[in-house]
Formats: C-alpha cells, structure tokens, sequence
C-alpha cells in the first residue's frame, strides 16, 4: 500500500477539538489512541492506532474494549467504521473482535470496506 494510514497523517489538534480521543499510556509513554465520533445512531470509530513498537501487547484491544463500554453506555445501538481493504491484517483483527462487514466503496482510488458491531 503506497498510502499513509489516516492516524499517522491525521490533524490530531482538529481532532481533539471536534471529537472524543483517548489515549493509553504506559508509564510515560503513550502507546496507543483512539477517536470516536459520535453520530444519532451509531458511534464512529475514526482510528485506533498503536505504536508500532507496542503492537501486539494488547493496546489495541483495551482501547475496543473502552470505545464498546462507552457506545453501551450512550447507549448506541452499534459501533461502525471502515478500513481500507487492502489492510488485511486490521481487517481480519476487526472480525476477530466480533465486527461484520457490511459493504464496501470506492472513494477516489481507495477501495474501503465497512464494519458494524451490534450492541
């Protein structure tokens, strides 16, 4: 994939002034964060990201398992967000974790694919 992923390009001061982010910290350093957005009838997940160096520690999970307590809690009926297909790896962690695709688009010269979390 030639593209940057979103959450290593993204503006994160626009970010934190316009939606929900949450970061994890260990000791001092943090080591994964997470954007939501909150929509009517869903809760968008914009990004988790984890630091490359910290991957497979289980960061990514605790920040799911933080964005699915606060989507209960609103409560919205489902968690959404979308991936590029070409992001297997993320896409088969999506799945794992309980998330169905629901459709795919093109958008300009990405092919991006769709998930939901029903609550």
């Amino acid at each position: 994939m030639n593209a940057i992923p979103v959450p290593m390009s993204a503006d994160y001061s626009a970010m934190i002034r316009e939606h929900e982010v949450w970061v994890l910290r260990d000791g001092d350093t943090i080591v994964a964060s997470l954007v939501l957005i909150w929509r009517s009838d869903h809760l968008l997940l914009e990004s988790v990201a984890v630091d490359p160096g910290s991957q497979g520690s289980g960061y990514g999970r605790k920040m799911l398992d933080w964005a699915l307590k606060r989507a209960r809690e609103a409560p919205v009926p489902e968690i959404r967000l979308y991936t590029n297909i070409l992001m297997a790896e993320n896409r088969d962690w999506y799945l794992r974790a309980g998330f169905v695709e629901t459709h795919e688009e093109q958008r300009g010269d990405k092919h991006i694919v769709h998930m939901s979390y029903r609550l």
